[in-house]
């Protein structure tokens, strides 16, 4: 008999559980599915979420071929194999591939951070051109695994650990459709460790259900979950829900300035067996936004901290990341840089491609200095400290403030710079 999770694989999206914002009601994925017109994907979200499923569900509800390379097990001559079979049942089907065809064949890729840049190379081309439909499935954040002129080419929708509604949704699945266990008269007295072990994957809570059933059991409650797994109610999976709540609150701990917690979550994550630079990455992240100019030496640690840790290697680079954590977490914290660059972002969105005001342009043609470009630019090292007041906004954005110093003592001696400079002062 399949395992129960096999068994329970949603057919369509009616059966789907979970993942509201993707596949319910007007929700982007399920228009696209419903319309039709299907671009290349890339679902990226922590295991038993339903990614496969929600690939399968798509190729059969388009009646599409439906490939599937596993990017652990696949090489480049796998994919190029898959493109060729696609080209023959484009040959089949006659026309002309466009990357609106709604007729391509799926590919479905699992694990597709783990392809090299060589394999990912070998699928730009038969994206671009529509010879095959793209959908990756993966637990890593794309912006770091999946090369930029992929990534490009792919939509990322974001697939989230289910709830304990979702949770519930599928117990009651489980067992009132499942054709062997209705016939168990199983009952479900407590749930709490039966969710809280299976972390909001799908597939862990299924297994743990079968579990119990097939031990004898008709009764799921706390006890006989927890006596079954043999488990640490603490433990960590570095690939699930436990993984993403760990380094949240390792990082708020650093943005809260508690060093003390922040080295316990640390701690949690190396007995663990999370990867060292996923932590060091994440210092880097946190040393540009929550610290910035308050302190930028923090950016220097963290840095450093991750170029040790890569030439030291572990168990040794846990040194390294308690240092930083602990510097980290101790330093003055400013959002300034962050807020200043999202404020500008939204400036551009909203007003577009405003010109560059004349004497800022570059004159390399005599063409151009007739038409003024460069004309009245004053050179600030010829002026009294290195500065000389002029217009370097779009005319539409003068006096427009993007950056508002907080207040560290680093921003505020910035702060009083500018006012000496521009004479006016920054208002918060």
């Amino acid at each position: 008999m399949l395992p129960l999770a096999e068994r329970l694989r949603p057919k369509n999206l009616d059966e789907y559980v979970g993942q509201s914002h993707l596949v319910g009601s007007g929700s982007v994925l399920r228009e696209m599915i419903e319309s039709g017109k299907l671009s290349s994907f890339i679902l990226w979200g922590p295991p038993g979420v339903g990614k496969t499923t929600l690939a399968k569900i798509i190729a059969n509800q388009q009646k599409r071929a439906f490939f599937t390379l596993s990017a652990i097990s696949s090489g480049v001559k796998d994919v190029r194999e898959v493109i060729d079979k696609a080209k023959r049942i484009h040959d089949l089907q006659g026309g002309v591939f466009k990357s609106t065809n709604n007729l391509s064949p799926i590919l479905f890729i699992d694990e597709i951070h783990r392809f090299s840049k060589a394999q990912q190379d070998s699928l730009l081309g038969a994206v671009e051109s529509g010879i095959i439909t793209l959908i990756g499935a993966t637990t890593e954040n794309p912006s770091f695994e999946v090369i930029t002129p992929l990534l490009s080419r792919c939509q990322v929708y974001v697939l989230k650990s289910l709830d304990k509604a979702d949770l519930e949704a599928l117990v009651q699945r489980a067992l009132t459709c499942d054709e062997y266990l209705k016939k168990l008269s199983i009952e479900v007295k407590e749930t709490e460790s039966l969710f809280r072990f299976s972390g909001g994957d799908a597939r862990k809570l299924l297994n743990i259900i079968e579990l119990v059933i097939n031990a004898g059991k008709t009764v799921i409650d706390n006890e006989t979950v927890t006596k079954l797994l043999q488990e640490n109610p603490l433990a960590y999976d570095k690939d699930g829900e436990m993984h993403y709540d760990i380094i949240s609150a390792f990082i708020k701990s650093i943005r809260g300035s508690d060093p003390d917690a922040a080295i316990y979550w640390l701690a949690r994550m190396v007995e663990a067996g999370e990867d060292p630079k996923f932590i060091a990455r994440r210092l880097v992240i946190l040393a540009s936004e929550d610290i910035g100019l308050a302190n930028p030496n923090a950016m220097l640690v963290a840095n450093a901290c991750f170029d040790t840790l890569t030439k030291i290697g572990w168990p040794e680079g846990r040194i390294p990341l308690a240092m930083a954590t602990i510097y980290l977490a101790t330093s003055q914290k400013s959002n300034s840089a962050y807020l200043a660059i999202d404020n500008a972002l939204q400036t551009v969105q909203q007003t577009g491609n405003l010109p560059v005001p004349l004497h800022l342009r570059n004159a390399p043609t005599k063409l151009m200095k007739d038409l003024g470009y460069g004309q009245d630019y004053k050179y600030a090292h010829d002026f009294a400290n290195h500065f000389v007041k002029q217009q370097f906004m779009p005319d539409q954005l003068q006096d427009t403030h993007f950056w508002q110093p907080q207040g560290s003592a680093q921003e505020q001696k910035m702060a009083e710079w500018m006012q000496f400079l521009w004479g006016k002062k920054d208002e918060k």
